[in-house]
């Protein structure tokens, strides 16, 4: 008898894991809330850490419950509910806001949205992509209020507007890049430096994708040149990265790739115009300033004066 009855605790496990997510909520839940559902939301999006998922869309399909607070004398009021339209616009907004290697990135992301939502108490997020393999492959989590505020506590700092200072390869390897470090690691606001292509350029394939990965692994190699000049320099490839090291007032040196290559809409412009891609950063995280320092080819000058005037048009 034990060993059945350990049995059918087993199969009921297994029985809600792949059920919808609303009969988790309803397994799970010592109290009985309200219930609201997406079923089977499915959008076309770039999306995956795999190079064969880059530049192709698939199917991603979303089922999505959220137990919300129940409101006093609704009177058919949908002003006084959790409109539906706040679930699918919490996946839109995250599906527009950056492209997402992994879904589990994601789905923390829209859960975090939908509780924002005043009503919103617990949410239950899957997740699945519909076309990388013979069956659905997904995730699935379950986030509380409580662990939005404790995500909330943690990052109550704003992140502070920062400094981007492009650098020549003459100022790279200037003899003043010591006291210039210096004067800028005594502002109060962060800086953040950028670099453009080395000296001795990198063959190309005359393959656009493969050139643009050519190009950008050129300009990361040039950052890691700066960063052997001078230990306050740290290579800096991702926001999050970003966001921390803007934070604590650190000296970062940004290496492009996986910024540019996860952007849902990248920079309008070739990477080997290395000014305007400063420019797109300083755009991307609403910088103060754009400073371009150093001595340029005449070339490199006409793209320094496009970048900063796009950049005044845009800070």
């Amino acid at each position: 008898m034990v060993r059945i009855y350990g049995r059918s605790v087993v199969t009921d496990e297994i029985r809600l894991a792949f059920e919808h997510p609303i009969a988790r909520a309803e397994a799970s839940s010592l109290v009985v809330f309200d219930r609201i559902s997406l079923r089977d939301h499915t959008v076309e999006v770039e999306i995956g850490a795999f190079q064969q998922e880059r530049g192709t869309t698939q199917r991603v399909c979303f089922n999505i419950v959220v137990e919300v607070r129940p409101a006093d004398e609704v009177g058919d009021d949908v002003d006084r509910i959790l409109s539906y339209d706040k679930v699918t616009e919490a996946v839109a907004f995250e599906l527009a806001a950056e492209r997402f290697n992994l879904l589990e990135t994601l789905a923390e992301r829209v859960a975090e949205r939908i509780l924002l939502e005043p009503q919103a108490i617990r949410t239950f997020v899957r997740i699945e992509k519909l076309d990388r393999g013979p069956g659905a492959l997904g995730i699935e989590l379950v986030r509380s209020k409580d662990d939005l505020a404790r995500d909330i506590l943690v990052g109550t700092i704003d992140t502070p507007k920062p400094s981007i200072i492009y650098l020549s390869n003459a100022a790279i390897n200037s003899e003043n890049l010591g006291r210039w470090l210096d004067i800028l690691s005594a502002q109060t606001n962060p800086t953040v430096l950028c670099v453009g292509l080395p000296k001795k350029l990198p063959a190309l394939t005359e393959h656009a994708l493969v050139d643009r990965r050519i190009e950008l692994l050129a300009i990361e190699q040039n950052a890691w040149m700066l960063a052997s000049r001078d230990d306050r320099c740290v290579v800096i490839e991702t926001k999050t990265e970003l966001d921390w090291a803007m934070k604590n007032a650190k000296i970062s040196v940004w290496a492009p790739s996986k910024m540019v290559l996860d952007a849902t809409q990248a920079p309008p412009i070739p990477v080997a115009d290395t000014v305007a891609l400063a420019s797109w950063l300083a755009q991307t995280l609403e910088a103060e300033e754009l400073q371009v320092l150093g001595d340029f080819t005449t070339e490199e000058q006409d793209f320094a004066i496009r970048a900063l005037s796009l950049a005044a048009d845009a800070l």
